[in-house]
């Protein structure tokens, strides 16, 4: 690969690194509170006995898991385009 590819796609490893580290922090955001609704909601179910609040605390608890496996895949993610990043360095380093 030439160094003018690989500069440009080092540019576009960066780009998308840096959108998908925005996600990402929006994302643990969204489940941290997330995460509190459920626990309030599971409390809710327990102490109430109206299937309503049953039904809440099982949505609430499916939107959590839907959100942590978001988080997930950004992660790997990141981590695939951090190491095709430092492939690419790699290579650009050689070729200097």
């Amino acid at each position: 690969m030439s160094r003018p590819l690989i500069e440009r796609r080092l540019r576009d490893v960066g780009k998308q690194l840096k959108s998908l580290r925005a996600d990402l922090a929006v994302t643990r955001e969204q489940l941290v509170q997330l995460d509190d609704e459920a626990d309030a909601a599971r409390l809710r179910a327990l102490v109430s006995e109206a299937p309503g609040a049953q039904r809440q605390h099982r949505r609430t608890a499916r939107h959590a898991t839907r959100l942590r496996r978001h988080n997930d895949r950004l992660i790997e993610k990141i981590t695939s385009l951090e190491s095709e990043q430092d492939e690419l360095l790699d290579r650009l380093t050689a070729t200097s």
